[in-house]
């Protein structure tokens, strides 16, 4: 970056920075949920907090189309997109298995829930038992009945599937496309200009949000489940500094440097409980620092629905949880069925509120049906174990977009050390991408 573009930032007073404004809301809503509980579950209350997600996911689906797309259509070389996919799959995979079996050891090794000696009423959760969905089943719920339809409900994989056969038909129809390309660069460009506007609400939603958990649920909720919160967050973190502590340092950035550079991000996520809430932004922090669009438009919408890191974790602490509590023990053989299974069901959550939970619920119904009933166990707690779901989702994703365009060789090194190198400006990036669509 030159001067001009970091003047505005080192100008700017701190607390116009959007992440103090993020962070002073999250604690102020904590701190009014505890000593305000009915102010703070209040319909007006909580409508603060769903209202910023539900602005945020009004414009999820067009920008996935709109980057995917003409990232797919400016790209001469079809087979660069097959390449690229694979190898986010393949490492999509080699990750989650990683997740999967830090959620397995130590649970094992910590048997979070091995004093709760509780049992569950199975009618309490027997609603969920439906939710499981066959692999043809869910292949096929990945093709939308219409395209309209796909974007009305806002269904990322099947915008996804349709964005990409959008942005290979425009790349066979070369120059006839252009028009069209301008039309949707022009979209994108508006759509930026929206989330631009959207994220001058996201204190609001913060502190909504959290004051409505807090106040709802209350500290003393937690009880004996707090060991299980406490797991699943310390594995959580294990996996960010030990795992993709490791792979950043071979693709040559720091993780922690990493995570102050997409703060913003992370305290959004944290106040709201969704990962979707801050993929627009983490989409053009992420050019900003150094990865090529094409890469970005690719790697970061699969990967909200393919690489869910924290989903991983928590379905397979969670299942152990469940089994210690309900004194059912699981062999070698069955825990190791619980990664096969979670690698399957993990795929259908796409980073919503709460959408683990119906995973783990269809992960328990594949391996042991008599683990269904523990499902209200951990029903009351799972807004505390989706915010840290969240958390590790958006980071995975984000240091997998790094890597993928350092493996892909489009990730511009000099732009990634001076990005990391300084504080990140949201507004400045969002801008910037919004001028970069224009010009493009």
């Amino acid at each position: 970056m030159n001067s001009s573009e970091t003047a505005p930032t080192t100008k700017k007073s701190l607390h116009r920075q959007l992440y103090v404004q993020v962070l002073f809301a999250i604690v102020l809503g904590a701190v009014v949920g505890m000593a305000f509980p009915g102010f703070a579950t209040t319909p007006g209350v909580e409508a603060l907090g769903a209202g910023f997600i539900k602005l945020i996911k009004m414009v999820i689906a067009p920008i996935i189309f709109c980057t995917v797309s003409t990232g797919i259509a400016h790209i001469q070389d079809a087979r660069k997109v097959g390449r690229v996919g694979v190898k986010a799959l393949v490492y999509f995979e080699v990750v989650s298995t990683f997740a999967l079996a830090i959620g397995l050891i130590v649970g094992n090794v910590v048997q979070p829930g091995a004093g709760f000696g509780g049992h569950a009423d199975a009618a309490a959760v027997a609603k969920f038992s439906h939710t499981h969905l066959s692999t043809v089943d869910f292949l096929l719920n990945i093709i939308p009945d219409s395209v309209v339809g796909a974007f009305a409900r806002g269904d990322i994989l099947q915008v996804l599937l349709f964005s990409i056969l959008m942005g290979f038909a425009m790349m066979a129809m070369g120059e006839r496309s252009a028009s069209l390309r301008r039309l949707i660069d022009d979209i994108a460009h508006a759509v930026f200009g929206i989330i631009g506007i959207i994220m001058k609400a996201a204190p609001l939603g913060a502190f909504g949000a959290m004051a409505f958990t807090v106040g709802k649920y209350g500290p003393t909720v937690l009880g004996s489940l707090f060991g299980l919160i406490a797991t699943f967050y310390f594995t959580s973190a294990l996996f960010i500094f030990l795992v993709l502590g490791l792979i950043a340092r071979a693709t040559g950035f720091s993780i922690l440097k990493f995570l102050f550079y997409i703060k913003d991000e992370l305290l959004i996520v944290l106040g709201t409980s969704s990962s979707e809430s801050a993929l627009p932004q983490l989409m053009a922090k992420l050019e900003n620092l150094g990865c090529s669009r094409s890469v970005v438009g690719l790697v970061v919408p699969t990967g909200y629905s393919f690489n869910l890191d924290g989903t991983n974790i928590y379905m397979t602490l969670a299942t152990l949880f469940i089994a210690q509590a309900l004194n059912i023990p699981l062999d070698l053989k069955q825990q190791l069925v619980i990664v096969g299974v979670a690698m399957l069901t993990s795929k259908g959550a796409s980073g919503v509120t709460g959408a683990g939970f119906i995973t783990l619920a269809a992960t328990l119904a594949a391996v042991d049906p008599r683990l269904l009933p523990g499902m209200a166990i951990v029903f009351s707690i799972d807004k505390f174990m989706s915010e840290n779901r969240a958390l590790t989702n958006i980071i995975g994703n984000g240091v997998a977009t790094v890597v993928i365009s350092a493996w892909e060789g489009e990730l511009d090194r000099d732009r990634l050390k001076a990005a990391l190198s300084g504080p990140a400006d949201l507004e400045q990036i969002l801008a910037e991408a919004e001028n970069k669509e224009f010009a493009d």
